[in-house]
């Protein structure tokens, strides 16, 4: 029952449960590290919970509580986003304490009914700028739609200046021993959090950053988030970073990503990462579509502004694996990127054509003009154009000279 409870300021407890068994979040991003899942519990003159944990790990939760709580009963639960990671055990917490008062928004009631189907004898619906009074400490709640889902919602907590963030400012991974930006190493977990920004908020970055410039005009000490490290000693880090992260400012490098069935586009990717390092770009990255996970890809693709797309066709069109990527990236709405475009094809082409579509509809792209698209194994002339191809992406990705 692996919950642990450390407590944050006087009144003020984290408990959170490590989730090492979840192979993929959502079902779909892989978690070879875990995940945390973070919640929160002030007992002043009133008791209040803030959201709950995973459904799969309730027991041990659930015991925590009740020991910190030693006997008192519980008065609020807040409840900031009704995904079922963070709700899962709100019908268990209803049950334990008969009595809980529900505090959310009007959209997370509703969704409320959808997931569990209660009723709500006792239910405050709160509103931006509303204020929850618990005692000494009394929580200030700011609505944050799309990010990433339309009920999210912040409290902020104005007495020790703390921010409770819900899905904001987290990452992946699971905490082990680490609970408090102090006590890491941010480099240890930077790619973590990336990879979780844009795996699951991504999409929504353009309403992310107009929440975000909200977070930033409150003053902060503590920053705790449902997902991750609680940031304690130097909050402005990671709201620096999501801010960077919203709106897409990215660093120079390229990621080149492939499907091959047969290894042709492989070795013109392989050729064409050869050709843009000897242009200067020292961060080049090639992936295989087949082989690695979207959502590492997807987390580079986030970091580097140079993006190359290659495919083989396949049924006269892009490679399925490649497609998948596509629709992933198209979702995301990315911009800031230079785009380069290359395939290969047998008896029939399809998939160049595809890439170039996906070129104008896929995102807000700074499109290479060389294109590539070879029949069968290079020739020199396609290795040439491969190396123009090279020149384009190295120039206009590069940061020095903009």
């Amino acid at each position: 029952m692996n919950t642990v409870s450390v407590k944050i300021l006087d009144n003020l407890y984290y408990l959170g449960v490590n989730d090492r068994e979840t192979n993929l979040f959502e079902n779909m991003w892989p978690l070879p590290d875990g995940i945390a899942y973070n919640s929160y519990l002030i007992t002043d003159e009133k008791t209040a919970l803030l959201d709950t944990v995973k459904i799969t790990k309730v027991d041990g939760f659930v015991d925590t509580l009740k020991d910190i709580l030693g006997g008192r009963d519980l008065d609020y639960l807040v409840i900031h986003h009704m995904e079922p990671d963070h709700s899962g055990c709100v019908k268990t917490i209803m049950e334990l304490y008969p009595n809980v008062t529900i505090v959310t928004n009007k959209k997370a009631r509703a969704m409320m009914d959808d997931y569990f189907d209660i009723e709500l004898d006792n239910y405050i619906e709160v509103k931006n700028g509303d204020v929850l009074d618990l005692g000494e400490r009394k929580l200030n709640f700011v609505m944050t739609p799309m990010v990433h889902w339309p009920e999210s919602m912040v409290s902020y907590e104005s007495t020790d200046k703390v921010l409770f963030s819900q899905d904001i400012f987290g990452g992946y991974g699971s905490l082990n021993g680490t609970i408090f930006d102090d006590e890491m190493n941010f480099e240890f977990f930077r790619d973590d959090i990336r990879r979780y920004y844009s795996n699951i908020v991504g999409k929504y970055s353009k309403q992310a950053a107009r929440s975000l410039e909200k977070v930033k005009a409150l003053d902060i000490n503590i920053i705790c988030p449902v997902h991750g490290i609680i940031w304690r000693t130097n909050p402005d880090l990671i709201v620096d970073e999501y801010i960077r992260l919203a709106n897409q400012v990215n660093e120079e490098g390229v990621i080149i990503a492939y499907g091959s069935m047969y290894g042709n586009t492989e070795k013109m990717a392989d050729y064409l990462a050869r050709f843009i390092a000897e242009e200067g770009i020292k961060n080049v990255k090639v992936y295989d579509v087949s082989k690695t996970n979207a959502s590492y890809i997807l987390s580079d693709i986030w970091k580097y502004n140079g993006l190359v797309l290659g495919s083989c066709t396949y049924n006269n069109s892009v490679y399925p694996m490649m497609n998948q990527l596509m629709y992933i990236l198209k979702m995301n709405k990315l911009k800031n990127h230079v785009l380069g475009i290359f395939g290969s094809y047998g008896w029939n082409g399809g998939a160049v054509k595809e890439l170039t579509e996906f070129a104008s509809e896929g995102g807000t792209f700074e499109v290479a003009p060389t294109v590539v698209d070879t029949k069968g194994a290079m020739k020199e002339e396609d290795i040439e154009n491969l190396r123009t191809l090279a020149k384009e992406i190295a120039e206009m990705v590069r940061k020095d000279d903009k």
